[in-house]
């Protein structure tokens, strides 16, 4: 009983950490409204750098690349198996998506899931963040190259390490991630999205 009861905490903590606002803390930190009465409205690194504070935009970025990062580290350091270190990954990715401290309405998970996919494998991580960072600069939109990043991870994972546990894991993230830009898509159809470091529209 107490060994199964370990995972659990384990994934109840990965949540919890998820859950984390990092865009709410470096606001407070940094004296700005409110990253939901702007913008996107969405709290994450992208819409808090419309703001204008590449600081408070930065620290946002680490922090939630970090918790990702941290929570499959600390998985992986105790011994859990791969099973258990997925559902880890995919608790901690789903905190920051569904955090319990902002009324289960939270970013869209890129950072964190460039940190969670780090932890998993660094080859793949930056093989992906580098995707992110090739499309955001060519492009200029942050959805654009989530979406397209995301959309290529699975691929990439399944193409390092064939159809085990931890692709199937990174292709449920990417699903996850690409749901949570839906309404970004629709704007980047509509031609109405906003590029990166465009400035707040209250």
């Amino acid at each position: 009983m107490q060994n199964a009861l370990v995972p659990l905490l384990a994934l109840l903590a990965a949540y919890l950490l998820g859950s984390v606002p990092f865009a709410m803390i470096s606001s407070k930190l940094f004296g700005l409204a409110d990253p939901r009465s702007y913008g996107s409205g969405n709290p994450g690194a992208t819409n808090v750098l419309r703001s204008g504070n590449k600081k408070a935009a930065l620290f946002t970025l680490i922090g939630d690349a970090l918790k990702g990062w941290v929570a499959v580290f600390i998985a992986q350091q105790m011994g859990f198996s791969s099973t258990v270190i997925g559902l880890v990954a995919l608790a901690v990715f789903l905190g920051h998506l569904y955090p319990i401290f902002l009324k289960f309405k939270g970013g869209k998970g890129v950072a964190t899931a460039a940190g969670v996919l780090i932890a998993l494998d660094p080859l793949l991580g930056l093989a992906v963040a580098g995707t992110w960072l090739f499309m955001a600069y060519a492009f200029r939109y942050s959805s654009l190259a989530a979406v397209v990043a995301a959309g290529l991870a699975p691929v990439i994972s399944g193409l390092m390490h064939g159809g085990n546990g931890q692709t199937i894991v990174v292709g449920i993230i990417a699903m996850a991630l690409i749901g949570k830009h839906w309404q970004n898509i629709q704007r980047l159809l509509a031609g109405q999205e906003s590029k990166i470091g465009s400035k707040k529209k209250a």
